[in-house]
C-alpha cells in the first residue's frame, strides 16, 4: 500500500465522522505498510475533548501493538494536528507525520506554531499537503451543512 492509500482510508474515516455529526477528521496509524489503529473525531457523540481522530488511532496502535513506542510508525491524518495531537504524536515517538490540509485555527506543525521545532526528546519528520484539497473539501462541506441548519431553525 502507498501513502496515497493510507490517506484514502483516512479521509473514508473523516466521512464517517461526518455522517456522524462530527468534525470530519480521520487518522490511521501504520506501521510496515500495514494499518495497526484507526479513528475519527467523537467528540460531540462522546462529550469528550480528547476524542480526536489521531488520539483515537494511536491508542489504538498501542493496543494493536502492546505497547506506547511507536518509533516504527507512521500516521496519516486529514488535518493538521492541534496542541494536543502534536503532543501525543511526539510522547508515542511516531516516527513520522502525513497530514492533509493545514488548520489556521489550531495547526500546530507550522500553522499557527510547530511543536516538533522545540527541542523535545522526538521529532517526527512531517509532511504537509497529502490529500490537501479533499480534506479540505470534506472540512468546508460540513461546516457549511451546519450554518445553513443554523440558518433554517
Amino acid at each position: 500500500m502507498t501513502d496515497m492509500d493510507f490517506m484514502r482510508r483516512a479521509l473514508q474515516l473523516a466521512a464517517e465522522a461526518a455522517a456522524d455529526g462530527e468534525t470530519p477528521v480521520g487518522a490511521v496509524v501504520v506501521r510496515d505498510g500495514i494499518i495497526v489503529g484507526e479513528g475519527r473525531n467523537r467528540r460531540e457523540k462522546a462529550k469528550n475533548a480528547l476524542c480526536h481522530a489521531e488520539l483515537e488511532a494511536i491508542q489504538n496502535a498501542c493496543t494493536a501493538l502492546g505497547g506506547w513506542r511507536l518509533w516504527a510508525c507512521e500516521l496519516f491524518v486529514t488535518l493538521e494536528p492541534c496542541p494536543m495531537c502534536a503532543g501525543a504524536i511526539i510522547n508515542a515517538r511516531l516516527r513520522r507525520l502525513v497530514y492533509g490540509a493545514a488548520d489556521p485555527k489550531a495547526g500546530c506543525c507550522g500553522s499557527v506554531t510547530d511543536l516538533f521545532a522545540l527541542p523535545f526528546n522526538h521529532r517526527p519528520a512531517v509532511e504537509a499537503g497529502l490529500c490537501a484539497a479533499e480534506s479540505a473539501a470534506l472540512l468546508r462541506g460540513f461546516f457549511q451543512s451546519l450554518r445553513s441548519k443554523k440558518q433554517m431553525d
